[in-house]
């Protein structure tokens, strides 16, 4: 006997069908809505002048790599009765969604020629911030320093802001605020903005970053901070720094130097691409942790200004029972538990030819 197969229905070919493209249209649409790089904040400035078309919009955009297609663009914008976009600049980012792009052009802004921007960045001193204030801002580099020196002021911001203590006055600081100037890109109304409003809103972010974690550091946030600062120049993740902080913590226990290089060139103000001798490294001065007097000791304070991957990584140590690290030229950093160890690896490293210095 044989046994006819069903042939399956129209109507359930043509069901199965449409579902299919209705799915491959779904997941289009949320390909082309979505942002182009959900990553990169960087900011790009956008100029739509006055009597540019829909379509003259989304080649602009496109062109600065915002959108994923113009013609989807024009069809989004007439889809969502989005008419009325403004002519004016921009600062947008390929992490923002269609939606959000489409919105700010029809909303607008109040863009200002006048207006500064600054970047601060991670791991730099607060002589390389007040630099960057002085030359974005009709303040002289003095003007700046001298304010974020000034000891009433510095009193008063004690005062205001938690995470700033009667530490950052001890005697022996270079800078007080050195450490606590969150590294970000702020904008200001034009060049004659206050320098205490600059420093404000630096401390501001800071107090945003940290508020997570006041209840852990409380009144110790001058050790975290210090060990930060290191942690952002000796390491180049939250991974790695992580470890490295939790064999500075090891060393500091068993009541050795941290024998941090970049201590000493913070304690001698050098520049990170300065060759240093023997005798300087030797230095006494409390900042540096190479020196002989500073055996289980943390510097006096921050040697720059770090990140929030380094106060994580200061806050959330990696235990292990490595007392050493070596980094090479690649940035590869390896660990070892003795300095006889430590020695060798420094040595296979020197031979292969990958040394950093």
């Amino acid at each position: 006997m044989v046994v006819k197969r069903r042939r399956p229905k129209p109507l359930l070919i043509w069901l199965i069908s449409i579902a299919l493209i209705l799915l491959a249209l779904g997941f289009l649409w949320m390909f082309l809505v979505s942002p182009k790089d959900a990553s990169n904040y960087e900011e790009i400035e956008v100029v739509i002048p006055n009597g540019t078309s829909t379509k003259e919009i989304g080649k602009i955009l496109k062109e600065k790599d915002l959108i994923h297609s113009e013609l989807f663009f024009q069809f989004y914008v007439k889809l969502n009765n989005s008419t009325s976009l403004k002519a004016t600049t921009y600062t947008f980012a390929k992490s923002m969604s269609l939606e959000e792009i489409v919105k700010s052009l029809e909303e607008g802004n109040s863009y200002n020629p006048d207006v500064v921007k600054i970047t601060f960045r991670e791991g730099e001193r607060i002589t390389d911030y007040a630099e960057e204030i002085a030359a974005n801002t009709n303040h002289t580099l003095e003007e700046v320093i001298n304010q974020m020196n000034d000891r009433e002021y510095l009193t008063e911001l004690i005062s205001k802001y938690w995470f700033l203590t009667e530490s950052i006055l001890q005697e022996g600081i270079y800078y007080p605020l050195e450490g606590y100037l969150y590294p970000n890109t702020y904008h200001f109304e034009n060049k004659d903005v206050e320098i205490t409003e600059i420093i404000e809103t630096l401390l501001k972010e800071t107090e945003n970053k940290l508020a997570p974690y006041k209840n852990i550091v409380g009144q110790n946030i001058y050790t975290y901070i210090t060990m930060a600062s290191i942690l952002e120049l000796e390491g180049t993740n939250t991974t790695n720094r992580k470890m490295i902080a939790g064999i500075f913590n090891n060393r500091l226990e068993e009541g050795m130097n941290l024998g941090s290089d970049v201590t000493t060139y913070y304690a001698l103000q050098y520049p990170m691409t300065s060759d240093l001798t023997s005798a300087q490294f030797a230095t006494v001065n409390p900042y540096n942790t190479r020196s002989s007097t500073m055996a289980g000791k943390m510097p006096i304070g921050p040697i720059c200004n770090p990140s929030i991957s380094s106060i994580e990584a200061s806050i959330e140590p990696t235990e292990s029972d490595y007392l050493y690290f070596v980094a090479d030229k690649n940035g590869n950093i390896y660990y070892t538990k003795t300095l006889r160890e430590h020695e060798a690896m420094t040595q296979e490293i020197k031979d292969r030819g990958d040394w950093i210095w």
